[in-house]
C-alpha cells in the first residue's frame, strides 16, 4: 500500500461519479452495522472463557456472507439473499474492507457500463504478491457481465490507466490480464484501528443468525471406552462449529448425544461381574471399565462361556434384558454411566468445551419408538428379513437398513432417527449439525434417506459434518490412547521447556503448571484444526509442541508478546485512538493493518466451510506479520506521539488474536 493519503490528479466525471457513489453504497453498509459498548481495553485475562452457547452473543454487524451447507441427505441451500445495504457479505453484515471493494467495483462497473457495481466484488481478488499491488480484477471474469469489445491482455493496460485515484486507491496497474490496484495506506490503517478500537471482543461478528436455532451435536463418546484422538476431533471441531455460529448470532444448542446403550453394555455387565472391582470403579471409572471390556471381549474371541452360555450369546440377553426395563440390569448400567459423565466433565472441562444437553441413545428406549414405527409402516416402508425388520434401499444403493434385530433389540440408527424428530420437535431447529468421524457416512446417508422416506420435511436441514483421522497416536501409556494422556503429556513437554527459562517462569509464580496445561491444550487443538477437517492427519509430538513455526505455543507467545508491550509501557503510553494515524505509514505498519481488516472475511470462510483451519492459518500470518512489525516498531523510548500510534496497532493486534484463539476454544495467556 502507498502511504500517502490525498493525491492531486482531479477524477474523470464518470470516475468521480462511480466513486461518489462507491462511498456513498459502503458508508450506508457500514450504517447498518450495531456497534457493541466498548470495554476498557485492558489485555484479556489468562483465565478468560472462550466464546460459549451459555452466554448472549454481542454481535455486531461486521462480517461475511450467508453460509451453503449442502445436507448428507439432500444438497440445500440455506444461504441468505445479499443486498447492496447491508455490504458485500449480505443482509446484516458489512466488511472492514467493503468500502475499498466499492471504490474499486463502482470504477470497474464504470468502464464496462454496469449500473450496479456490487456484483463486480465477486471477481477482486487479493494479489498473491505484495509487489504487484494490493488488490487484482481479471479482466477476464469481467466477461461474465457482458462481451468485452477487445481481448483481457489488451484491454487490462488501456483500463487501468482510465482508473482514477480515489480515498482509498493510489493507483492501478496492468500485469498481463489483471488490473491489479496499489491503495492508500492510511486511510485504511485509520478505519480498521478505529472499528477495533470500537468493537474490541466482539469485532467479526455479526447477526446473521439472529432468529435462528441451531443444534450441534458432538464429542459423543461411548460411555466405558477411552476418550481417544477420535473423539477430540469431534469434540473440538464441534465447540468450532458451536463458536462459530454463536458469533454469528445464532441461538445455539449443544448437545452431547452419548453411546450409552447397546450390546457392549451387556458385555460390561459380564466383564464386571468377572473382573471388575469396587475400589478401581471408584477411583478410575473408565480406565477400568475400557480394562474390563478389553478382558471380556478376549473371551468372547477365545468362546470362553460364561455361565454356561457363550460371552456374545450372554451379552444379547443381558441387554435383552436392559431393554426390557430389568431393574437390576438398569441400575449397573446407570451407575457406569453416572461414573464415565463425572469424568468425561473433568475432561471437558481442560478443553474448554461445555454442553447445554447431556444425553445419550438410553433416552430413545422401545417405549419411545412406538409413534416413529408406526409412521414407518404407514409408508410401507418396513419388510422382513430372516426374521430382522429392515427398511430396504437397495434401489438407493444405500443397502438394507435393519431397525430392529430378529430378537426384538432395537439399534442405534433407530433410535438415532427416534431423537432426530424429537428434537425437531422439541426445538424447531433451523440447522442440525452431527459432527461424527467420516466413516460413518453411509449410516448418515441411510438415515437422512429413511427419514425422506418417512416425509419428514425438515431433513434437509440436518447435516452430516464428517472429519478425518487422526493417525499414530501413541503416549507413553500404551496403545490405548486417553485423551488425558495426550493433554497431560504435552503440558509435561511444555513445562520441561518452561524451566528451561527461569526468569520467565519466575514471572508465573505458583501457576506454572496451569499455564503449561493451556500451553499444552493449545498445542493439541491447533495442531488438529491446522490440518483440514476431511482429510486424515499424522499425530506429531515434536510438531505439535515446539514453540517455533506454526504451534499453538507459537500463538500464545505471540499473545503474550503483546500482553507484555502493554504492560511494559502501561504507566507512558495510553491505548487511545486520538492519534496521528500518518505516523503509522511503515510497511510493517500498513500489512498489518491490513491483515487485522481481513480477519472477518476469515470468519466467512470458516462459516461457509464449517471448520476452524482459515483461521489458524490467519491466525500464523497475523502472528508472522506481528513479529516484523515489533522488530522495527518500537515503542518504548519513542516520542509520545509515534509511541501512542504504535501501541494502538499492536493492541489491536492482540484483541484480534484472543479474538480468534477463543472462537478456536483456547484461553489466551497474557504470560508465558
Amino acid at each position: 500500500m502507498s502511504d500517502t493519503t490525498s493525491t492531486s490528479t482531479t477524477p474523470s466525471p464518470t470516475a468521480a461519479t462511480a466513486t461518489a457513489t462507491a462511498t456513498a453504497t459502503a458508508t450506508e453498509a457500514q450504517a447498518t452495522a450495531s456497534t457493541a459498548p466498548a470495554p476498557s481495553p485492558s489485555p484479556s485475562t489468562s483465565t478468560s472463557t472462550p466464546a460459549s452457547s451459555s452466554s448472549p452473543s454481542t454481535a455486531t454487524t461486521t462480517s461475511a456472507a450467508a453460509a451453503t451447507t449442502t445436507s448428507a441427505a439432500t444438497s440445500t441451500s440455506t444461504s441468505t439473499s445479499t443486498s447492496s445495504s447491508a455490504g458485500t457479505g449480505g443482509v446484516g453484515m458489512a466488511f472492514p474492507m467493503d468500502a475499498v471493494k466499492m471504490e474499486i467495483a463502482a470504477q470497474i462497473a464504470a468502464l464496462i457500463h454496469l449500473a450496479d457495481p456490487l456484483p463486480v466484488v465477486a471477481v477482486i481478488e487479493a494479489t498473491k504478491k505484495k509487489e504487484h499491488g494490493d488488490y487484482a480484477v481479471p479482466v477476464a471474469k469481467l466477461m461474465k457481465f457482458g462481451k468485452l469489445p477487445e481481448p483481457p491482455a489488451a484491454l487490462a493496460p488501456k483500463w487501468a490507466a482510465l482508473i482514477q485515484p480515489g480515498t482509498y486507491i493510489a493507483k492501478a496497474v496492468a500485469i498481463g490480464i489483471y488490473i491489479n490496484f496499489h491503495l492508500h495506506s492510511i486511510p485504511i490503517t485509520k478505519m480498521i484501528l478505529n472499528e477495533i478500537f470500537e468493537k474490541r471482543e466482539s469485532f467479526g461478528t455479526c447477526t446473521l443468525g439472529q432468529g435462528k436455532n441451531v443444534i450441534v451435536e458432538y464429542s459423543s463418546p461411548n460411555i466405558a471406552k477411552p476418550f481417544h484422538a477420535g473423539h477430540l476431533r469431534s469434540t473440538i471441531i464441534g465447540n468450532f462449529v458451536k463458536n462459530i455460529h454463536t458469533a454469528y448470532g445464532f441461538s445455539v444448542l449443544s448437545m452431547n448425544w452419548l453411546g450409552d446403550w447397546g450390546k457392549q453394555y451387556g458385555l460390561l455387565a459380564l466383564g464386571f461381574k468377572k473382573y471388575g472391582s469396587e475400589e478401581e470403579l471408584s477411583q478410575r471409572p473408565l480406565r477400568h471399565l475400557y480394562d474390563i471390556y478389553v478382558k471380556i471381549n478376549q473371551d468372547k474371541e477365545d468362546k470362553v462361556l460364561f455361565e454356561g452360555k457363550l460371552v456374545d450369546d450372554a451379552a444379547k440377553a443381558y441387554f435383552k434384558r436392559m431393554e426390557d426395563g430389568d431393574a437390576e440390569a438398569l441400575s449397573l448400567w446407570k451407575r457406569f454411566r453416572d461414573l464415565s459423565i463425572a469424568e468425561l466433565k473433568q475432561t471437558y472441562k481442560r478443553l474448554n468445551v461445555t454442553f447445554d444437553i447431556w444425553t445419550g441413545e438410553s433416552e430413545m428406549r422401545s417405549t419411545n419408538l412406538s409413534s416413529l414405527e408406526q409412521r414407518l409402516h404407514e409408508h410401507n416402508l418396513v419388510v422382513e428379513k430372516n426374521g430382522a425388520q429392515v427398511v430396504d434401499l437397495t434401489a438407493q444403493k444405500l443397502g438394507d437398513v435393519v431397525l430392529r434385530k430378529s430378537d426384538g433389540a432395537t439399534v442405534y440408527i433407530t433410535r438415532d432417527i427416534a431423537s432426530a424428530a424429537q428434537r425437531h420437535e422439541a426445538y424447531s431447529f433451523d440447522k442440525m449439525f452431527y459432527v461424527v468421524s467420516s466413516s460413518q457416512s453411509l449410516h448418515f446417508q441411510q438415515m437422512f434417506k429413511v427419514m425422506e422416506l418417512m416425509k419428514f420435511d425438515w431433513v434437509s436441514k440436518c447435516t452430516h459434518l464428517p472429519f478425518g483421522m487422526v493417525q499414530k497416536v501413541s503416549t507413553r501409556h500404551g496403545t490405548a490412547v486417553f485423551l488425558d494422556d495426550i493433554i497431560s503429556e504435552s503440558a509435561g513437554k511444555m513445562l520441561e521447556t518452561m524451566k528451561a527459562n527461569a526468569e520467565k517462569l519466575a514471572e508465573l509464580g505458583d501457576q506454572p503448571e496451569k499455564v503449561a496445561d493451556i500451553i499444552g491444550i493449545a498445542a493439541v487443538l491447533i495442531q488438529d484444526y491446522s490440518a483440514r477437517r476431511i482429510k486424515d492427519y499424522e499425530f506429531s509430538w515434536p510438531r505439535m509442541c515446539s514453540f517455533e513455526g506454526n504451534t499453538g505455543p507459537y500463538l500464545q507467545y505471540a499473545h503474550a508478546r503483546l500482553c507484555s508491550i502493554e504492560r511494559k509501557n502501561a504507566d507512558t503510553v495510553r491505548i487511545t485512538n486520538t492519534i496521528d494515524f500518518n505516523l503509522l505509514s511503515e510497511p510493517e505498519a500498513s500489512n498489518l493493518a491490513l491483515l487485522l481488516a481481513k480477519y472477518p472475511e476469515v470468519l466467512q470462510s470458516c462459516f461457509d466451510l464449517l471448520e476452524a483451519c482459515p483461521l489458524v492459518q490467519y491466525l500464523f500470518e497475523l502472528a508472522h506479520a506481528v513479529s516484523l512489525a515489533h522488530s522495527v516498531l518500537w515503542v518504548k523510548g519513542r516520542e509520545q506521539n509515534v509511541a501512542e500510534a504504535r501501541m494502538l496497532l499492536f493492541w489491536a493486534a492482540r484483541i484480534v488474536i484472543g479474538n480468534g484463539l477463543r472462537l478456536l476454544g483456547i484461553t489466551p495467556l497474557e504470560r508465558m
